[in-house]
């Protein structure tokens, strides 16, 4: 398994706090099976983000796991939790390497627990002419899209990637949530699970549970679709391929029919 969504790295958000933290996340990681961990630090007004300090804490942990003998046992790369501030957006425009996963153009964006930013179609399509993907991030988790997970639709018709928490599929984070991870995931909306581990107890890095309830619920193809395959193609920055039709998406753009129409076909 492969987690895109990870505050692994030590002292910058709300994540690990201390170097000795990232270390048992990233050993209950690899006992849970997972093989790649993205460390994705906030990158908003209240957290700092510089990619040579990310890039020292990640190293840090580097050096402390190969001087036990366990570096061999996992593979890293960074990135970011994505807010969409003015700045952050502004920036990324112009240097969309510096947010992106491995710096190969996919973003992980995160909205606020409750609301949509206004214009926020349009932001994703500005980001995708600076050539990145973006990958909005727990939408579930969102009340706003809880009551109304229609304004999902255009937002993935215009080429938005999905990603699920693994918390979510097993109600970690209440029934809202999980209903409508349970749906997404029935649709197809979905194009990866990730664990967006904070710590090791209420927040951990384990994807194991969700990966065996997507693949009871939806079969190993899913579970390993969304769990290996896709996020493997994104660390390695390659093109996701063909994926299954997502349902209720286009269906609405069908011309309606006049009620000349219905009377023609009588």
């Amino acid at each position: 398994m492969i987690d895109l969504h990870h505050h692994l790295l030590y002292g910058l958000d709300d994540g690990a706090r201390t170097l000795e933290d990232s270390l048992n996340m990233t050993r209950m990681a690899i006992e849970d099976g997972i093989t790649h961990i993205v460390c994705t630090p906030h990158a908003n007004h209240r957290y700092r983000f510089d990619p040579e300090i990310n890039n020292a804490r990640l190293n840090d942990i580097k050096q402390e796991l190969n001087r036990t003998g366990e570096g061999d046992k996992i593979t890293f790369g960074l990135g970011c939790d994505f807010h969409m501030t003015y700045d952050n957006i502004e920036d990324a425009k112009v240097n969309p390497a510096k947010y992106s996963i491995n710096g190969n153009g996919y973003l992980l964006v995160e909205l606020p627990d409750e609301g949509i930013p206004v214009g926020l179609t349009e932001t994703f399509y500005q980001l995708q002419l600076a050539g990145l993907t973006p990958i909005l991030t727990h939408p579930e988790r969102n009340a706003t899209l809880q009551r109304n997970p229609d304004r999902m639709k255009n937002w993935i018709r215009g080429g938005l990637l999905v990603q699920v928490t693994a918390g979510s599929v097993i109600g970690r984070f209440g029934r809202l949530a999980q209903a409508l991870a349970s749906r997404m995931l029935a649709d197809n909306w979905v194009h990866v699970i990730a664990t967006d581990a904070h710590n090791v107890s209420g927040r951990p890095p384990k994807m194991r549970q969700a990966t065996d309830a997507i693949e009871e619920m939806y079969g190993a193809e899913t579970a390993r679709r969304l769990c290996v395959e896709n996020p493997r193609r994104i660390f390695y920055g390659k093109a996701l391929g063909e994926q299954p039709e997502p349902i209720g998406i286009y269906g609405d753009l069908q011309p309606k029919k006049s009620w000349f129409d219905k009377l023609l076909r009588r």
